[in-house]
């Protein structure tokens, strides 16, 4: 069983989704499941919608989940499993208020060392836990720190030790009930028996407090893990929300293929055996271990060149239906103008162009309307030198005079593909275009 995990708390993150890309092709690799658990525990930062918008980009991406469940449906389970540690001494109530720990922290910082928990309240007596329920004071639940050091292997990184003291006693029930993220990510893997945990580096200061806690509630099944090094801006930092091109949405929007973008995060830091390929050609051939421990940087140039051989690949009719034809000559009109163009929304307005009202107010003007006129009750003809033949026959236009007025009329461009390979394309168009 894999799983990608989601918080509703804004838009979808390339890193996100490389993350449930590669959850998905391991999880078809293994033959096993591939869940999606939407984590909505932190009420304060959800935003309303964005779950749906989640789900929407994975069908969209083709990346069909088994199971989808919210984490707040398991809200007692994380209780009830908190309880249980302070039952058996594995955890303990904590009645620090938030000025004593901000204390200890500006304590620790004048003193130039890392911040821990002072573990004043890790060995209460009844008394005192009486008093705590008796007097209705707020609290919260520590684990109590690890007494040994918590080693793991990293697929991607390699080999990690953490020893006590850095994994510390924290916080896994707040004192409104509700669960840590550490903890009710710990549960929720441990309650869907998730073989491989694959996530961003971003979370591999978690991993031992993770570990901890499955461990604390007896859980022994042995999990792997993977962290994916992070992706990089132009200013070779963590993309970030204020990068555009760090929302999925915005890449859509902005006419990128999904096809494309899958490539291009495979590609990222990874050894391929092709440059150009899509999600089921990578199901055969993905491995874990070819991924770079380094951060990769994200070329947006890169994905524009992907894209555009993704649409040189694309199905002619589904081009076509995309920009509202039915019929194979405008996926094929589109393709002719990827020379210039990249994406959809690059294409779009060049298409369009073709089709809406043509500019006469221009200085090739008059022969324009001349060679409109002569289209207007021209027969079809199929071929383009016959075509051209014709408006001579008819206009007298010659040279400049001829393919200027002429490229306008049918592109509404002055530059563009060459006008034997668009016309062969519109020609059961032409009384529509010209008009």
């Amino acid at each position: 069983m894999l799983r990608f995990a989601p918080s509703p708390t804004g838009d979808m993150h390339i890193g996100n989704l490389r993350v449930a890309i590669i959850n998905y092709i391991v999880a078809m690799q293994n033959h096993t499941n591939f869940i999606v658990r939407i984590e909505d525990t932190d009420k304060e930062r959800n935003i309303e919608g964005k779950d749906a918008e989640i789900l929407q980009i994975l069908e969209k991406f083709s990346l069909p989940y088994s199971q989808l469940f919210y984490q707040s449906a398991n809200l007692h389970i994380h209780q009830n499993l908190a309880i249980k540690l302070l039952d058996e001494d594995k955890a303990f109530v904590c009645t620090c208020t938030p000025d004593e720990l901000e204390a200890d922290r500006e304590n620790a910082k004048q003193n130039g060392i890392a911040y821990r928990y002072s573990g004043k309240c890790a060995n209460k007596t009844k008394e005192e836990l009486a008093k705590i329920k008796k007097d209705n004071t707020p609290f919260v639940i520590r684990i109590k720190k690890p007494e040994l050091d918590i080693s793991f292997t990293d697929l991607i990184k390699g080999s990690f030790t953490m020893h006590p003291n850095e994994v510390d006693s924290f916080v896994i029930l707040r004192n409104d009930s509700t669960p840590t993220y550490n903890f009710a990510c710990s549960c929720d893997d441990m309650l869907t028996n998730i073989e491989t945990i694959i996530r961003g580096e971003d979370h591999l200061s978690n991993t031992p407090k993770q570990i901890h806690i499955k461990k604390s509630l007896g859980y022994e099944f042995d999990t792997k893990y993977a962290h994916l090094p992070i992706i990089l801006n132009n200013e070779n930092k963590k993309m970030s929300k204020r990068d555009d091109a760090s929302s999925v949405k915005w890449l859509l929007e902005q006419g990128f293929l999904p096809d494309a973008i899958i490539n291009y995060l495979l590609l990222l830091g990874n050894k391929t055996p092709n440059e150009v390929f899509r999600l089921p050609d990578a199901i055969s051939w993905f491995d874990l271990k070819n991924i770079s421990k380094s951060p990769a940087k994200f070329d947006i140039d890169k994905l524009r060149f992907l894209n555009r051989e993704h649409l040189k690949a694309m199905d002619n009719k589904k081009i076509s239906k995309l920009f509202g034809f039915s019929d194979e000559a405008i996926g094929k009109l589109g393709k002719l103008y990827l020379e210039e163009a990249s994406t959809l929304s690059e294409l779009e307005p060049k298409i369009k162009a073709i089709f809406a009202p043509k500019n006469f107010d221009n200085e090739w003007a008059k022969e324009m309307k001349i060679i409109q006129d002569v289209l207007l009750d021209a027969p079809f003809i199929e071929d383009y030198d016959a075509f051209k033949q014709y408006i001579i026959d008819q206009t007298g236009l010659k040279g400049k005079s001829l393919f200027k007025p002429l490229r306008l009329l049918l592109t509404n461009a002055e530059h563009g593909p060459d006008l034997s390979e668009i016309y062969l394309q519109i020609k059961s168009y032409l009384l529509e275009v010209i008009s």
